[in-house]
């Protein structure tokens, strides 16, 4: 695949040809603008039988996954399947992760990936772009808006507000796998997902730094009260550096990210990115 602008899709891919009533998925590899292959999909909206609102055609959701996931696990499908009932999804695997090219930076060169998927939404014709992040893909979503923009509306769920936090057991582990050579093979091996070894340099503008550039974007911030990765002083702090220009769902009972995050959540973030995305 030659090199292009982000979001360029290859020679060999289907184009967006500025459709927003498509009725098959189209599954593509995009090039960041680093250069990196980023696996993408593009689900058209689902039918909707029952009293719902009707899908939004102007509307498009570009979705985020956390460490160690990518575009076809299930728990990431699950997620696409719930916000395609309310508009289009792109979901993309980070680099590192899945098909997609590259090594993982663990939050930092991958807004670049975004930056690409929501470049190649808004090729479809969508007018509105809302990006939803979980986890890692979480803290992307609100360094995105902050350093690219470009986007409606940003919902970050079960981000962390700063980076090195080894506060909890889960977290340990996850380090000892980003920074060690033998847990970056577990990594490999045992997750499908290749992480870069060197350290960052500089180190990236942080999630509670970014908060304050992302108004008035609207921003929703949700978090399990029950989260065993990051407790709940992660998304207070994310909403207070908002200034107030955030709204903060603690949700009672919740724990991790995707696979936390059930359809009746999944639904009311989809009401909320219809309503305020406009």
């Amino acid at each position: 695949m030659s090199n292009g602008p982000a979001g360029h899709v290859g020679s060999s891919a289907v184009r967006p040809n500025c459709e927003t009533s498509r009725s098959t998925p189209i599954r593509t590899f995009l090039r960041t603008a680093d250069g990196v292959s980023v696996d993408s999909v593009y689900d058209p909206a689902s039918v909707v039988y029952d009293s719902s609102p009707p899908p939004s055609r102007d509307l498009v959701f570009v979705m985020a996954h956390g460490f160690t996931g990518d575009v076809d696990r299930p728990h990431v499908r699950r997620v696409v399947a719930a916000l395609a009932g309310y508009g289009p999804v792109v979901s993309f695997s980070f680099r590192g992760h899945g098909r997609s090219g590259g090594r993982t930076t663990v939050g930092d060169r991958e807004v670049l990936d975004l930056d690409a998927a929501v470049a190649w939404a808004r090729g479809f014709g969508h007018s509105r772009v809302v990006t939803v992040g979980f986890s890692m893909g979480g803290s992307v979503v609100l360094r995105h808006a902050a350093l690219h923009g470009g986007v409606d509306a940003v919902v970050s769920v079960s981000s962390p507000a700063r980076w090195y936090y080894r506060g909890t057991a889960p977290m340990r582990r996850l380090h000892w796998m980003v920074t060690r050579p033998e847990g970056r093979l577990v990594g490999r091996y045992g997750f499908r997902t290749r992480i870069h070894h060197r350290d960052w340099d500089p180190v990236p503008l942080s999630p509670v730094e970014a908060v304050p550039r992302i108004a008035p974007t609207p921003l929703l911030v949700v978090h399990g009260d029950s989260d065993g990765y990051f407790p709940v002083d992660h998304p207070q702090t994310l909403a207070a550096a908002a200034g107030g220009a955030a709204e903060l769902w603690l949700e009672p009972g919740m724990g991790h990210a995707e696979h936390a995050a059930d359809d009746r959540l999944l639904a009311r973030i989809g009401d909320w990115a219809v309503a305020r995305a406009g």
